[in-house]
């Protein structure tokens, strides 16, 4: 497989913050809103441009945005020292930006504020098992992203890039927790990576194989894949007989991400002791 490819805030109603914790009123985690119109097609340079499989290309931003919101973990490929890296993390979309996190401590990512960088997505939907060993391959969805990612200061958009960057991983996590302290965010860089230069590569259906190789009576076709997770195992510090919240069991179990264009099935998996 190959995938080339702010106006014042109002005066606050609230009592001051306490020295540890940060007060909604005066940082709201509230998503920022583009201040321009998203592209409906993703743009073309030469280093989005493909030279393989050209048809398995997508064009349209949407097909950007339905990855990113499929996937939960980015890869972020920076130069450091001559040497590149590639850095696995989490992430999370507000409009037109891309936001990575990581420890301020973190050296891959602190080099890669002010130099190009490519970070991709990728989702295995299926394995392709073909009559001969040279036409086997793998169903994906695959985004590449190039650009200079920027080191976010403003407290107001690191608390809405981080309150995105959970809810992206566990949908409503930000609101059933207790917010980052002073020192916590100062303990953790987020990078804000513009998405105006970047690539979709899809991959769909079953194998194709040599005409001759059709009649051979080995056999052929594709397992789908998707990720799934398990039944929540509580915390055995857990006090009081906490319940697991229903934003934790609507995950459990139930697939993530799936190719929309997969076979139906149920959406529940079958677990021990489900």
């Amino acid at each position: 497989m190959t995938t080339e490819q702010a106006e014042s805030p109002p005066a606050p109603t609230a009592p001051p913050p306490s020295p540890t914790t940060l007060s909604p009123t005066t940082l709201s985690p509230t998503t920022l809103s583009p201040t321009t119109l998203s592209p409906t097609t993703l743009s073309r340079t030469p280093r989005t441009t493909l030279h393989r499989l050209r048809e398995r290309g997508r064009s349209e931003r949407s097909d950007l945005d339905a990855v990113l919101d499929a996937g939960l973990i980015c890869h972020l490929g920076v130069v450091i020292d001559g040497t590149p890296v590639v850095l696995p993390t989490g992430y999370g979309q507000i409009g037109d930006t891309l936001y990575l996190h990581g420890s301020s401590g973190n050296k891959s990512m602190m080099t890669a504020v002010g130099q190009q960088v490519c970070v991709t997505v990728t989702l295995l939907d299926g394995l392709v098992c073909a009559r001969a060993v040279f036409h086997h391959s793998m169903n994906y969805r695959s985004a590449v992203i190039f650009g200079e990612p920027r080191l976010v200061t403003d407290p107001e958009e690191k608390l809405a890039a981080l309150r995105a960057v959970t809810n992206h991983l566990v949908p409503e996590r930000w609101e059933h927790t207790r917010q980052p302290t002073r020192k916590e965010l100062a303990a953790t860089s987020v990078l804000a990576l513009p998405l105006d230069e970047a690539s979709v590569k899809v991959r769909t259906g079953g194998p194709v194989d040599d005409e001759e190789d059709y009649d051979s009576g080995i056999w052929a076709g594709v397992l789908p894949a998707a990720l799934a997770f398990g039944p929540a195992e509580p915390d055995p510090a857990l006090t009081g007989g906490v319940p697991v919240p229903d934003h934790i069991t609507a995950l459990a179990s139930r697939l993530r991400g799936a190719a929309p264009s997969a076979a139906p099935g149920p959406d529940h998996l079958s677990w021990p002791n489900d």
